[in-house]
């Protein structure tokens, strides 16, 4: 499992999903967390604002990533 280190104590799914490299555009982000394509902890989650803390794990297409 890959970790993405973050500054601040929270970040938003859409911006730590571009930190990570794993997608490039805003557009693309909302258009792929909206189709469900993005688990948060296991959960689909499609709220592209959704708080992220330390030890969260994102699943994008088979891969996941810890918030570190």
């Amino acid at each position: 499992m890959r970790e993405v280190v973050i500054r601040e104590d929270m970040i938003r799914l859409g911006q730590f999903l571009k930190l990570a490299g794993i997608i490039d555009t805003g557009g693309e982000t909302k258009e792929r967390i909206a189709a469900g394509e993005v688990e948060v902890n296991g959960e689909v989650d499609t709220r592209r604002g959704r708080q992220l803390h330390r030890g969260d794990v994102i699943t994008v297409d088979g891969e996941d990533i810890r918030v570190a």
